[in-house]
């Protein structure tokens, strides 16, 4: 299973391309707060309509996305490079204000589980 859900800020303006086959493709950062002042940073992609959708937000502003972790894989100079990224298959966005801490303890409240249950 390959799934990712996140809740983070927002750290530069998605900045939304068209292929040469039309199709859109937006790409964009998220910070996801960890506590004490300290952060995450994911690189993510979402394409057609999802692309479109956080095209229209700005750097700041607080979002959810579900998807899947994507790597991929190229040679520049000799040296072979490689990145992963989420790709954003569902994203919402909120427009309430509101830090992260905020929204993630919503989500934190629903859910059953504390990270003392995970085994690794």
């Amino acid at each position: 299973m390959n799934k990712v859900i996140q809740t983070g800020r927002l750290v530069r303006d998605p900045e939304l391309k068209a292929t040469k086959s039309g199709k859109y493709v937006a790409s964009f950062s998220i910070a996801v707060y960890k506590g004490k002042d300290q952060a995450n940073f994911f690189d993510c992609v979402a394409w057609e309509k999802m692309a479109e959708k956080i095209a229209q937000h700005k750097k700041g502003e607080v979002i959810g996305i579900e998807g899947r972790l994507d790597q991929r894989s190229w040679e520049k100079d000799g040296k072979k490079m490689s990145k992963v990224e989420i790709i954003a298959d569902w994203i919402e966005t909120f427009s309430r204000p509101g830090t992260v801490e905020q929204v993630e303890k919503v989500f934190a409240d629903e859910n059953p589980f504390s990270d003392d249950d995970t085994p690794f």
